[in-house]
């Protein structure tokens, strides 16, 4: 109790607002650096990123760093599921990639931009409306000898780009509204003609009626408690225009 009050009452005359701070590129590639470690990724040969260990540490520092409460998941400093299925997809079959421009689609840590970028890619393009994936994607490509360019527009707002060969999507399908946003724009990608791979462990919002077509599964050890086992099967699909055109 205080003032006899309960403590879960804020006290008007000492609480103080917090205003979110925005911080400059150069700060979030310290604070990635300061709160995870470059390591060996599982599965993706020669491919290494900096990872975090536990979320929830990682997840109050972000907020702390942004005075931001309720900060998004630091989705950027964890190999996913579905990220490390493509990227060992891509890895295996180089000729998805080789010679083409690709757009890595909520790239979190870049890994699969930067599978596609080893393999060959002409031009990559990693997006996320994260800015501190930007930094962790600027730091995971350097450590990997390669280089991605990196936009922060939310690509989902805008038409699908005509400069693109192929679309790479994992791990989208993990609440409902980025599924419902997310599964238009890649069904107008796949049908003007752009090659739409996507992976993902089989999360509740995964479209199994949406003309996705298994093209290979894998046995991933991902590198975050919030996949609910520490190894999960992961598929990798192609988004198949033609039959959506047959239907």
């Amino acid at each position: 109790m205080k003032n006899g009050r309960p403590r879960s009452v804020p006290d008007a005359m000492t609480t103080v607002e917090r205003r979110p701070r925005t911080l400059p590129l150069s700060h979030r590639r310290a604070f990635v650096q300061r709160h995870t470690r470059l390591r060996p990724v599982d599965g993706v040969a020669d491919v290494r990123l900096y990872l975090a260990d536990e979320v929830e540490p990682l997840w109050r520092a972000v907020e702390e760093a942004t005075a931001t409460d309720g900060a998004p998941i630091p989705f950027w400093a964890f190999a996913w599921a579905g990220g490390l299925a493509l990227a060992r997809y891509i890895t295996e079959r180089p000729d998805e990639v080789r010679a083409k421009r690709v757009l890595d689609l909520g790239t979190g840590s870049g890994l699969v931009g930067i599978a596609a970028a080893l393999t060959g890619a002409e031009h990559v393009t990693a997006a996320d409306i994260d800015p501190f994936a930007e930094a962790a994607v600027a730091l995971n490509a350097r450590a990997n000898g390669v280089r991605l360019a990196f936009t922060r527009r939310n690509l989902l707002d805008e038409e699908v780009p005509v400069d693109v060969d192929v679309v790479l999507a994992a791990d989208t399908w993990y609440e409902g509204p980025l599924a419902e946003a997310v599964l238009p724009w890649l069904q107008a990608a796949a049908d003007r003609g752009t090659r739409v791979l996507i992976a993902d462990p089989g999360r509740r919002y995964l479209p199994e009626d949406a003309h996705l077509r298994e093209i290979r599964r894998y046995l991933v050890r991902t590198t975050t408690t919030l996949e609910d086992r520490p190894e999960v099967a992961s598929r990798v699909f192609v988004l198949d225009a033609a039959a959506r055109r047959a239907t």
